[in-house]
């Protein structure tokens, strides 16, 4: 597996909703395993999906992923739905992601836990348009084309969703159409995009170019990202162990990146390619914690996929509450 998604994972069909896109997820994993003997680690090897390097540059640059009695692979991605694909395959064990990409995998029938959360600014999504676009509010795309990264069910898309509802208008008064990030950002940057709804690295290269926020996920979107693992990853005792020692490290790296935000824009930079200035503002609007699922993380899970079930986006209703293994992360 490499760093970047290959051709098979390059098919996602992005515009299909999340149930056709989830819909098998090979056999029931057993139950999560009791007590017993310690796992040999040394035979354990943890593939760790990421988006855009985010969790790698942090841990690289921390320097936590010393002496590690276990094997990772790092396999990044550029949305979450082609992240949440290669866990539905086995590909990968885990998946970070925000709330609703999660949400709408487990909507269609992903079989994962989130095991943590954290909790960091939504003013790293945004609804955009040209700088020299004629329009000025969200109302103003009545009748009009958006494009959203980088599926239906993602963070993006729940911004579109309740920024639309803020402005007094339904789905069906725009347009929507679905495009992976990198594709979307080809056609932004040459003037075939009326409005962009994205995120994350790509909303913070459009934005330096010149592109206007319409919107932000400021009073929409949460702002909770989570990390989540596969059922089966959790069933394998060797495994289960090597996540809970890994996630102490990655909350390690989220102290360090905080407390050192230009050295690890540089290593964000480095890692990633992205042009400095770019790298800079979206390692401004990343300073997560990552922390444990409470009842209130669970209790805005659930808003989330409500809201998302009732707008009929979601196949059928998410319990959030089973959606959880609070068991593994622990913070110190």
């Amino acid at each position: 597996m490499t760093s970047d998604p290959d051709h098979r994972r390059r098919r996602l069909l992005a515009a299909l909703p999340a149930a056709a896109l989830l819909g098998a997820c090979g056999k029931t994993p057993t139950a999560a395993p009791q007590a017993g003997a310690v796992p040999d680690l040394s035979k354990v090897k943890l593939v760790l999906g990421d988006q855009v390097k985010l969790l790698q540059t942090k841990a690289e640059a921390a320097g936590v992923l010393k002496d590690l009695p276990y094997q990772i692979e790092w396999a990044s991605f550029q949305g979450a739905a082609p992240l949440f694909e290669a866990v539905v395959s086995g590909d990968v064990d885990t998946a970070i992601a925000a709330d609703t990409p999660a949400l709408a995998a487990a909507a269609g029938g992903a079989r994962v836990k989130v095991i943590a959360a954290s909790v960091s600014s939504p003013t790293s999504v945004a609804i955009l348009v040209p700088p020299d676009s004629p329009f000025k509010t969200v109302a103003d795309l009545k009748g009009r084309n958006v494009i959203v990264s980088s599926a239906r069910g993602s963070v993006a898309h729940f911004l579109l969703f309740g920024a639309l509802r803020e402005a007094g208008l339904k789905p069906a008064d725009v347009n929507t159409g679905f495009m992976l990030p990198s594709d979307a950002a080809v056609a932004f940057s040459s003037g075939k995009i009326e409005a962009w709804a994205t995120f994350g690295t790509y909303q913070a290269a459009a934005e330096i170019r010149g592109a206007r926020v319409l919107r932000n996920g400021v009073g929409i979107n949460s702002g909770i990202g989570v990390l989540t693992a596969s059922d089966a990853a959790l069933a394998d005792a060797g495994k289960r162990a090597a996540l809970a020692d890994v996630l102490q490290r990655l909350a390690q790296s989220n102290v360090w990146a905080n407390a050192h935000p230009k050295e690890y824009g540089e290593v964000f930079q480095r890692l990633t390619g992205l042009p400095p200035d770019v790298a800079r503002l979206a390692v401004s609007r990343d300073r997560p914690q990552l922390r444990a699922v409470d009842s209130e993380i669970v209790r805005q899970l659930q808003d989330v996929a409500d809201t998302f079930y009732e707008a009929k986006l979601f196949p059928r209703r998410v319990d959030a509450s089973k959606l959880v293994d609070t068991s593994v992360f622990r913070p110190a």
